[in-house]
């Protein structure tokens, strides 16, 4: 296996997954701190803090730090997740020192200038401006708050205008100071990386970290019920959503199975079903969305308002079908389809190093590829019809925003999947 971790005395983890045939690497820090673990007085914080690492530190402006990365030809950038938040460069390996030295400095030693921040809060708002402009984008905001409803996990990653507008410098550094300790983040290079040297410039330049962090985080508590938003728009956006699966749960991997089978790709049976066979929509797909403690399973379609009825009837009427019917054929093509996926990211230096950094942060340890194929492989036709009927079985959550007015009441869909 390539993979190597170590934990520094401090409580960084320092892990590496170093590849044959690359001139490159991915190294990046994972923070365990995003969207669900905000108080609501200062939902979006997290986001807005992971704009602001990049404004400045004591050593280096914010056009210094891009100078120095585009100097050797590489690439720096930041997310943030409900659950996590990154930091990565991407190198060539003779350049990993550099990498490691701003991605050290920005989280150690950012300065939060005032003015800086009043700059990238008013870009912060033109972001969430972007989204409500986008409803294809927006919609899964709005499910997210209904399945979830008065809980951190269904709050906007962005925040809301008013919350972000009154985010202060103080508010910012002590939110960093609480949550960003040694023990909640991970260092992590993939690629041409060597794991030894790694440690060491680990222990030279992440030495002032604070050794602890505040990891609470409220529970997931999956809830369900609806959201209408009526808004001039061209298409309706419809997202019906379940309960899903954590990332432990023993039928994690089926339930990726799944939701490729019944939307995943042009041979799904959602696709084929609503879009080549009845010419309902232009857009249509599933998804599986895994947290800590729960999850969240999926479908969305983009149709007209004429259309959006009659979608939503046959969504339901596949999403059934399903937990009694489904073909070895079917299977095998959805099988095949996520352990490809899995494979062919493994030839990314980055979506390899994403793919350790969320091991470490969920189950402590890596977890060698043969042994999740095995889980694929594993995924049979029964056990695929259960977790199809665990997967809606929940009463569900469902979103829809455009030109609504001829929708039917949730109540039929429910009576549908019954």
């Amino acid at each position: 296996m390539s993979v190597k971790v170590t934990r520094l005395a401090n409580g960084l983890t320092v892990a590496t997954d170093a590849m044959a045939g690359v001139e490159s690497a991915t190294v990046g820090v994972w923070v365990a701190a995003g969207a669900r673990h905000e108080p609501a007085e200062v939902n979006g914080i997290a986001h807005l803090l992971e704009h602001m690492a990049f404004k400045g530190t004591e050593r280096r402006s914010a056009l210094a730090i891009a100078e120095e990365i585009e100097a050797v030809g590489g690439y720096l950038n930041a997310y943030t997740t409900r659950e996590h938040t990154a930091y990565y460069a991407r190198v060539l390996a003779g350049d990993v020192p550099i990498a490691v030295d701003i991605l050290a400095d920005i989280l150690q030693h950012s300065t939060f200038d005032p003015a800086e921040l009043e700059r990238e809060r008013a870009v912060i708002l033109q972001e969430i401006g972007q989204a409500e402009d986008t409803p294809d984008d927006i919609i899964f905001d709005h499910l997210q708050l209904t399945a979830f409803p008065e809980q951190a996990l269904g709050r906007p990653i962005l925040g809301s205008p008013a919350i972000v507008r009154r985010l202060d410098r103080e508010a910012v550094r002590s939110y960093m100071r609480t949550r960003y300790g040694a023990s909640s983040m991970i260092l992590v290079g993939a690629g041409r990386v060597e794991h030894e040297a790694l440690v060491r410039l680990a222990e030279n330049h992440f030495a002032e970290l604070p050794a602890k962090a505040d990891l609470a985080r409220e529970p997931a508590a999956f809830v369900g019920g609806e959201r209408r938003d009526t808004k001039e728009l061209e298409q309706v956006h419809l997202v019906l959503g379940f309960a899903g699966l954590p990332h432990t749960d023993p039928e994690y991997y089926a339930a990726s199975v799944y939701s490729t089978l019944i939307g995943g790709g042009m041979s799904s049976r959602l696709f084929q079903e609503v879009r080549e066979k009845r010419g309902l929509v232009y857009s249509v797909y599933s998804f599986s969305n895994s947290y800590f403690d729960g999850g969240l399973f999926g479908v969305y379609a983009g149709t007209g308002e004429a259309q959006a009825a009659e979608t939503l009837r046959v969504i339901a009427d596949e999403l059934a079908r399903a937990r009694e019917d489904v073909s070895e054929e079917e299977l095998n093509r959805a099988r095949a389809q996520v352990k490809a996926g899995l494979l062919m990211g493994r030839e990314s230096t980055g979506a390899r190093a994403e793919q350790l950094a969320q091991q470490l942060m969920i189950f402590g340890r890596p977890l060698p590829v043969a042994d999740i194929v095995a889980e694929l492989e594993a995924v049979d036709r029964a056990r695929l019809m259960r977790v199809a009927e665990r997967l809606t079985s929940s009463p569900p959550a469902f979103a829809a925003l455009g030109p609504i007015d001829g929708l039917g009441p949730l109540g039929e869909l429910a009576r549908a999947l019954s």
